[in-house]
Formats: C-alpha cells, structure tokens, sequence
C-alpha cells in the first residue's frame, strides 16, 4: 500500500460517515498551526492489557513513519502509561522536554489528559488524539478514530440478531471504562439500539456495570455477581470488548452455563478470533488499526515537517466539551465465525498460522481457514 493510500482513504470515509457519528464537515481550521520543521514525534499509548496496542498499534505507527523517511530510531519517542494517566501525564513532559513537536496521544483518562493538550499548546505543539478523544481541552488539534457510536450499534444489533426466536431475552450489560470517552460513545451506541427492544417488552437487560480500566478480571467478577444474582439465567451478553468479553465467557465456563449465550467484543485480538472460531464468542468489531496508525503516523509526519494537511482536506467534527476538533473517523466492520476468513485473515490482521494452532485446527478448518 502506497503511504498516502491509508490517510487519504480515512478523509474518504471521514467525510461519507458525517451523518452517522453527528458531525459536520470543516475545512482544515486556519487557527491549526504546524511547528517548525523538525523535532521528534511522541507517541503516548494507554495501556497494555488489551494487546492490539503493543501488537499493533505500535509497529504500524512506526513503520509508516520509516516508510517517509523519517528517523524512528533517534525521533521517535514511545511510552505506555499502563493505565495511569499520572504516569501519562509525566511521560508527555518528559516527551516535550526531550524535543516532541507533536503528540500523538491516546489518553489513559480523556479529562485528565487536557492537562497535556494545554501544555503542549503553551509550546506550541500539535496534539492529535489518537483513537480516544480528548476532552474538555482547546489544545487538541486533530482527532483520528473510528465512528465509535456505530461501533456500539452494531454489537447491539448483532447481539439482537444472535437473540431472535427467543422471547423477552435477558441481557447484562458490562461497558467499558468510565474514564475512556469511547467507552462512553460505544455505550451510546448500544443503548440506541437496546433500549428500543426494552420499551417494547421485547428484552431485559437485567445488570448493566461499567468495567474499570477495560480489565477482564474485573469483567469476570462483574459477569460472576450478575450470574449469582439471575440464577445463571442469562440469554445474552453485551461486552464493550474482546479483553470484558474474554472475562465475561470465563465466568460463564466457571459457572457451568451451557450452552455459552453470544457474547459480544471489540479489537479483534487473536484470543477473541480463537474463541469466534470456536463457538465461544459470537462475535467482535474489527477496527482497521494498520490504517488508523499509519493514518495517524502521514498526519505528525506533516506536522513535523512544518506543514498543514491540503487545504481541500475535509474532515468532521467531534466536539470534545470546549471546541469541535477536526477528526478522520473510520468505519468498523463485524466479524462472526462467517467472515473471519474474508477480514482479519485477509487483511493480514492476523496470520492464518498465528490463528489456527493445534487448539483450534479443526474450527480453522471448519471456516475455510487454511
């Protein structure tokens, strides 16, 4: 793929997907300044726990940077906050200090990380939120994501569909960080969809928790209480993402629920697709991470090199509680057992011999996956 293929798609998809995320469409702002040329770029990471950051978020930002000709190795500075937005807030400090002129940051805590976007304004950096917004802030100059309302319809609505036939369907709920921004939206999202069955007697959703720091093991108690509460008796599962959903199916096994009811996810990560294939979770959203990072990598590249994206650049709009921040939101995709094949294989997400060890050959088989 050429190096602009990946930016120049996600503007594409920005500007035809205005309509389902509520924004509207804005040239680049005038106000937006780039840096001098030359400096480092900062790439400040959340967490580890949900593996698609170490896997891959952080290669793909990296080897699109390298694929410009820019100098990874002596301009690239790279930290994980491991879910402690004190500790994040040191790190773009200590970025900024060490030379960062622009910040690609995905915030541990939207609110809190306005602190950093204010200061990198005061220096005159460039802030680009990366897959989660950050909020309450005027320093954060650009938004790259995906449309993460729709992410929460469509697990909603899949999980709907894996609960036709069945009458007045119980549903708990398990969201994912109240401190993550896209928690809050994939929730929205879900609920639009949800609460509709709900008013028409047509569904219940029995428990409903918000998972701190997006943590199975905080999942699995959740899950664990709601099961003891209801008896066990539980239709469907709606889980924020693949690492809930992962702690949400093992207290089902431990709790001796069978057969497993669907349950939802997120990320695609290769437990996840191991479980799909398998018959334990019905299904996850893929999000296009290999053009999210190299979107995000063409865009500091820019910045960095002391220019503006193209005047004609048509971006939405997220309003993140002070301004509304130029965004490129790219679209989410379903994936069931059905078209793993034809998505996360095909895209080279995940490798066809990193998903089909010993443990799931035959399901690999049984999906066309070879």
């Amino acid at each position: 793929m050429r190096h602009t293929y990946a930016l120049l798609m996600a503007m594409l998809i920005a500007s035809q997907t205005l309509a389902a995320c509520g924004g509207t469409a804005a040239q680049t702002p005038a106000a937006t300044t780039a840096p001098a040329a030359g400096g480092k770029i900062a790439l400040l990471l959340p967490e580890t726990k949900t593996a698609r950051y170490e896997q891959q978020d952080l290669p793909n930002f990296k080897a699109t940077l390298q694929t410009l000709g820019f100098d990874v190795a002596t301009s690239l500075l790279y930290s994980n906050a491991n879910h402690d937005a004190a500790a994040q807030q040191r790190q773009a400090e200590a970025a900024l200090a060490n030379g960062a002129r622009v910040l690609v940051l995905d915030p541990v805590d939207s609110a809190a990380a306005a602190a950093i976007a204010d200061t990198a304004k005061v220096k005159g950096g460039p802030v680009l939120s990366y897959d989660r917004l950050i909020t309450g802030s005027d320093g954060g100059s650009y938004y790259i994501s995906f449309n993460n309302v729709q992410v929460g319809k469509l697990q909603s609505q899949s999980l709907l569909d894996a609960l036709t036939g069945k009458t007045t369907p119980t549903v708990v709920m398990l969201n994912g960080s109240p401190a993550d921004s896209n928690a809050l939206s994939f929730k929205q999202g879900a609920h639009s969809v949800l609460d509709g069955s709900v008013l028409d007697g047509k569904l219940t959703i029995a428990k409903e928790y918000d998972t701190p720091d997006w943590r199975s093991d905080e999942a699995q108690t959740e899950m664990a209480q709601a099961l003891t509460a209801l008896g066990n008796h539980v239709d469907g599962v709606y889980a924020a993402n693949d690492t809930i959903g992962g702690g949400a199916i093992a207290a089902l096994k431990a709790a001796g629920v069978r057969p497993l009811p669907p349950v939802t996810g997120q990320d695609a990560e290769l437990p996840a697709i191991q479980r799909i294939l398998a018959g334990e979770q019905y299904m996850t959203v893929y999000k296009a991470i290999k053009a999210e990072a190299a979107a995000a990598a063409e865009l500091a590249f820019t910045l960095v090199s002391g220019k503006l994206p193209g005047a004609n650049t048509v971006y939405s709009k997220m309003a993140n509680g002070r301004l509304e921040v130029p965004s490129i939101l790219l679209t989410p995709v379903v994936v069931t057992k059905t078209n793993v094949k034809n998505t996360v294989i095909a895209d080279g997400f995940w490798k066809a011999s990193e998903v089909c060890t010993a443990d799931f050959a035959k399901a690999c088989a049984a999906a066309g996956i070879t």
